[in-house]
């Protein structure tokens, strides 16, 4: 199975009328990073960079003044993401752009049905949020201290860590992989199970010393037959 998760940058917020200037991919083949990855900067064709953009992302127009435009590096787009499943964080957003570009050169567009939005899937796994990338970083430890501005390779390699822990961790991108490898029909029904991970060290016990003592007691008052003898005897 293989995916490309991918990330956009862009002039400002209208998909009508900004433009894209980076596109970031990562490559996953069966949920693991290949090292494969797709990185451009693309000239906007005279469209200024919106300021509140330019401090999300730091890319001026004097920056992409010698990049090629979206059609020159069409092609080498279309390779990459051919086959594959297309996961993007808040999707639609890159989508649009990404569709709005295509239209602009006549090439039809990429259906819905291809892409994976990762903010959907945070918000129904973590409804009380916050969803942001740097917040799932944060909760899913992932190192994200150099991402001192948004950058579409940087961004699609920390969503790479984000997704594989949405979907369930390493444990089930590995457990997708032997099925596959094992020939097993099912494997594809796999790709949303989510595998629990045996923590390293147990919690501590929330049980408080008077507590623990005041249990005791009741064990010493119930006699032979508490049950909470017998678990003792098993263990």
């Amino acid at each position: 199975m293989r995916e490309i998760i991918f990330d956009t940058e862009t002039t400002g917020l209208d998909r009508l009328d900004d433009r894209i200037i980076e596109i970031g991919g990562v490559e996953l083949v069966n949920r693991f990073p290949t090292g494969r990855t797709f990185h451009v900067y693309i000239n906007p064709e005279g469209k200024t960079v919106h300021p509140d953009a330019l401090a999300v992302h730091g890319i001026g127009n004097e920056q992409l003044a010698d990049k090629p435009l979206f059609a020159g590096i069409l092609h080498d787009f279309l390779d990459f993401i051919d086959g594959a499943k297309l996961i993007a964080h808040n999707a639609m957003f890159d989508m649009g752009f990404i569709n709005a570009e295509l239209n602009r050169v006549g090439h039809p567009p990429i259906h819905n049905d291809r892409v994976v939005d990762t903010l959907a899937l945070a918000r129904r796994k973590h409804p009380m949020g916050p969803n942001s990338l740097d917040a799932l970083c944060r909760r899913y430890g992932i190192d994200n201290s150099h991402r001192t501005m948004h950058g579409a390779l940087l961004d699609s390699q920390l969503l790479a860590e984000v997704y594989i822990e949405l979907i369930g961790g390493k444990q089930a991108a590995l457990g997708l992989t032997i099925a596959e490898q094992s020939g097993n029909q099912q494997s594809t029904d796999m790709a949303g199970l989510i595998v629990i991970a045996r923590r390293p060290l147990p919690l501590p016990s929330r049980l408080s010393e008077a507590e623990r003592l005041a249990h005791a007691r009741l064990v010493e008052k119930i006699g032979e037959k508490a049950l909470w003898n017998e678990r003792i005897a098993i263990q």
